[in-house]
């Protein structure tokens, strides 16, 4: 009987403190800004752990010294018109999908659409989790620029979304702005990078009072006609590639193959700006080889106490 009585008093006492934990938890949710962009995924196309890798960055998963590193992918939540939309459909679409419906906003859709920037592996095969063997969903918006669109329309398995009505193409135009909302707006801008499949975009993401730039990934920045430095200093954020990390980091590959700005030609660029325009930048898209993915690294640390950022999931942006 007192054995009883003991362990219907603990059990009172770990419910009441469990009540107390969501109640928290709610609090922290109803303090999110009414509209802004979260960090989804952080990682390059193929993901961390990355397939086959057994070096020490990839190791640090399996040894449970690193979590899982998502697909680079940003959210943009509207909790006054009950809206979400996804910028990449990546790998990692299915907990992308799930981050936002279970701690940003349920608003009983899969999604409101998405943004696409380019036709490589990390930022449009998510699409498939859509289609007939999967979700099934119904005529789900897709923004696409017109060679991405021509792409999607033209090879399976893509057709067949189109054709069982899973998903609807939105066409795109360099520079031109679509009005999601009376509060939201977004600007695809081309960028140079290897466009094999489709032409390349970034975005810029605006609200009514703040902005953010989106590119994560750019052949380098010299080849672009803008000029990196005068874009971010127009924005409040900038998430910028940061696939490699240095020069040689991929041993055995040419890197001049894939090329991507080295997150030290990054930082070297922007050196003798403010410190105001440094802490705009928020790095993403990191390949497994770059130390930067890792929770915690000197180098990363380095490039912190120069004023820059580095993006992370689960991250909250007013805009």
């Amino acid at each position: 009987m007192v054995k009883t009585q003991i362990s219907i008093l603990v059990l009172g006492i770990l419910v009441f403190f469990n009540c107390n934990s969501n109640d928290k938890l709610e609090i922290k949710n109803e303090t999110k800004p009414n509209q802004y962009i979260t960090i989804l995924g952080i990682s390059q196309d193929a993901g961390y752990p990355q397939i086959d890798c057994d070096k020490e960055c990839c190791n640090a998963y399996y040894e449970g010294t690193e979590p899982k590193k998502l697909i680079s992918c940003l959210g943009l939540v509207d909790l006054l018109s009950k809206q979400k939309w996804l910028f990449d459909a990546t790998p990692d679409i299915s907990l992308q999908v799930l981050d936002l419906k279970k701690n940003h906003l349920d608003n009983g859709k899969v999604i409101d659409g998405i943004f696409l920037t380019h036709a490589h592996i990390g930022h449009y095969t998510g699409l498939m989790y859509l289609g007939f063997e999967a979700l099934g969903g119904n005529n789900i918006p897709v923004y696409s620029m017109p060679r991405m669109k021509t792409y999607l329309e033209n090879n399976g398995p893509w057709s067949q979304l189109l054709a069982f009505k899973n998903i609807e193409l939105r066409q795109l135009q360099n520079d031109s702005i679509i009005n999601l909302n009376n509060e939201l707006k977004v600007t695809p801008i081309l960028v140079p990078h290897r466009d094999e499949y489709s032409e390349t975009v970034g975005y810029k993401i605006e609200g009514n009072n703040k902005s953010a730039l989106f590119i994560p990934d750019i052949d380098k920045w010299y080849k672009w006609e803008r000029n990196i430095i005068e874009e971010v200093k127009k924005v409040d954020y900038a998430f910028l590639d940061a696939s490699f990390f240095r020069d040689g980091e991929m041993k055995g590959r040419d890197m001049s193959k894939i090329p991507h700005p080295f997150t030290t030609e990054t930082t070297s660029l922007f050196e003798n700006e403010t410190v105001e325009t440094k802490s705009k930048i928020y790095f993403i898209h990191f390949n497994h080889t770059n130390p930067t993915i890792l929770e915690s690294h000197h180098l990363k640390d380095s490039i912190q106490n120069l004023g820059f950022n580095f993006a992370k999931e689960g991250d909250v942006f007013e805009l």
